[in-house]
């Protein structure tokens, strides 16, 4: 097998069953079922009253976070290219007794699948580095969005995805940019939440993105950017060397260079 996006989707069909598990509480399933646990403090902050509003969420995984938007008054729709991660979605939604429609498909297929239109767009944390051309991903979401409409989108920043840990130093290892046809190949045993359960489906491809390729993009496909944050901290360990900060996020250790861990935007299409 070759296709970039079907090793990927083995692998996330795969991850999307140990997440429903959360045997070590990474997801705090728990409490997203009964409402104790509300959006990451970025999104918090910035996304602002999203009541009544149509959104949907791009690569929702198992839908917690589309759950959130929910439980904030929005009318949300998650799409996702993992067929268990959606089963997973539907399910903690039925727990949650929460309504939410969750649509199996790639995010190029978003204007056949979820045509909206949309007031907003939600697309966060770990979500572009699976995508080879983020031309496709920005007319997908100019197309969903009502004129008027704002894509929120948040990520680790891409001065922190090219670095690898080094005997407790941080060293560029990628390149900033990675060609459509070549992406990066990772393999790794267990997924990301702390759970040793040992995949079958290991490999994964990703790809670098450029702040100027994200903007580009998003230019390009008509929308203006109206927000732009930097920030120091990322709401999980992406490294080793990092240690935990005073509201639960992590950040570089103290006495080591600030750089921009993550950053977030808001988009708007032209009314």
């Amino acid at each position: 097998m070759t296709d970039p996006i079907e090793i990927n989707r083995r692998n996330w069909d795969e991850r999307a069953t140990i997440h429903a598990r959360d045997i070590t509480g990474f997801y705090a399933l728990d409490r997203v079922r009964s409402n104790e646990e509300g959006l990451r403090a970025i999104e918090a902050a910035e996304l602002g009253d999203i009541s009544h509003k149509r959104v949907l969420h791009l690569q929702c995984h198992i839908g917690t976070d589309t759950l959130r938007l929910v439980r904030l008054g929005a009318i949300v729709t998650g799409l996702d290219f993992s067929a268990e991660a959606i089963r997973t979605a539907r399910r903690l939604t039925d727990e949650a007794g929460l309504k939410a429609d969750f649509v199996e498909g790639r995010v190029d297929e978003a204007s056949q699948l979820t045509p909206g239109p949309f007031d907003l767009v939600y697309v966060t944390w770990g979500t572009i580095c699976w995508l080879p051309d983020l031309t496709v991903w920005a007319n997908a979401i100019a197309t969903v969005l009502a004129p008027g409409g704002e894509l929120y989108f948040a990520d680790a920043h891409p001065s922190f995805a090219i670095m690898e840990e080094r005997d407790g130093k941080l060293e560029p290892t990628h390149d900033f940019q990675t060609p459509v046809d070549r992406p990066l190949e990772f393999t790794n045993e267990t997924t990301y939440t702390g759970d040793q359960t040992v995949m079958i489906n290991q490999s994964t491809r990703e790809w670098m993105h450029s702040l100027s390729a994200i903007m580009e993009a998003l230019i390009g496909a008509g929308l203006a950017i109206k927000m732009f944050h930097e920030h120091e901290v990322l709401p999980w360990q992406g490294l080793r060397i990092m240690v935990p900060s005073s509201d639960g996020r992590w950040r570089l250790p103290d006495g080591h260079p600030r750089f921009p861990l993550s950053f977030s935007l808001k988009a708007q299409k032209e009314q």
